[in-house]
């Protein structure tokens, strides 16, 4: 018996610990605490493994990534219009994200998945109108965290 048992917790100690993964919400709003439409929380850092579950609190908002700002290899992410959308995050870096009828006044947000290793490149990227003044808030922000 005390042979099974040993053979049972060596086998336990050989087995890889599994990750126990976070899911993180995000909503998109018409009014948000910024005063206008956004996304709250704004960013979020999370690990590889982790999802973001953007939830439609308000009606006419989806979430989708932004070309460009996510890292090289990611996959690209579109929620339809009105519906809640969850995404898993695999590679590290920054994932700028959009709602798409409302780019151009702002409506953005960032995922930090570990550490922003394309920081540079997603600062690099075009942005139209409220959303150029919108990233380089939340870019500050990243950046004195």
């Amino acid at each position: 018996m005390s042979r099974m048992i040993r053979a049972l917790a060596l086998c336990a100690a050989m087995m890889p610990l599994a990750a126990q993964a976070a899911t993180v919400e995000v909503k998109m709003l018409s009014h948000a605490a910024n005063g206008g439409r956004g996304f709250e929380p704004a960013i979020v850092h999370i690990q590889p493994g982790d999802t973001v579950h953007f939830i439609a609190s308000d009606p006419g908002h989806n979430a989708q990534s932004i070309t460009g700002m996510i890292p090289d290899g990611a996959t690209p992410f579109a929620g339809q219009m009105g519906h809640d959308l969850s995404v898993t995050f695999s590679k590290p870096g920054l994932y700028g994200y959009k709602c798409l009828p409302h780019y151009f006044l702002g409506m953005v947000g960032m995922v930090v998945v570990d550490k922003p290793v394309n920081e540079a490149a997603a600062k690099a990227v075009s942005q139209p109108g409220a959303a150029k003044i919108r990233f380089d808030q939340l870019f500050a922000q990243l950046d004195h965290s």
